[in-house]
């Protein structure tokens, strides 16, 4: 009686495993992200439209997504394991102005905020100048909302 229990918990915790792996696979990226940061910020969180970038404006995912060394991840699929950008750009907030004088791009991009700004507010101007509009956002209060 007692193989036979434990034949049974084994095939169930299998099959548990098995589900959740399947699980992780099935995963699509969510329509609405919140970005949220584990540290303490001064501004409202921003809450980006995954959805209308990827879909909506044909955005690709290396264009946002990238490898430790900086290349564009383009062979992402949805349902693909990503990283938060805190797991590489792990100091906490923004760093420039005479605070940032002398160091190197990287070392600015070791900051939360810094890699964040670069990649968001840096695609917006280019988006702007190449079609001589003002349609992305790129203003603070644009998207960090005021509280209210």
């Amino acid at each position: 009686m007692k193989k036979r229990s434990l034949a049974l918990m084994v095939i169930a915790a299998l099959a548990l495993v098995m589900f959740a792996a399947a699980g992780l696979y099935a995963a699509t990226a969510p329509d609405v992200i919140k970005m949220a940061t584990p540290y303490e910020k001064t501004k409202t969180q921003v809450v980006f439209s995954h959805m209308k970038h990827s879909t909506d404006y044909k955005i690709g995912c290396g264009e946002c997504h990238h490898d430790d060394k900086g290349q564009p991840l383009n062979n992402l699929k949805d349902g693909d394991p990503v990283k938060s950008c805190f797991e590489c750009h792990n100091k906490p907030g923004e760093l420039k102005g005479k605070n940032a004088k002398g160091l190197s791009k990287k070392e600015k991009l070791a900051y939360h905020a810094n890699a964040l700004h670069e990649n968001c507010i840096g695609c917006h101007k280019k988006y702007n100048k190449d079609n001589n509009t003002k349609a992305a956002p790129q203003k603070c209060t644009d998207c960090h909302p005021k509280k209210k």
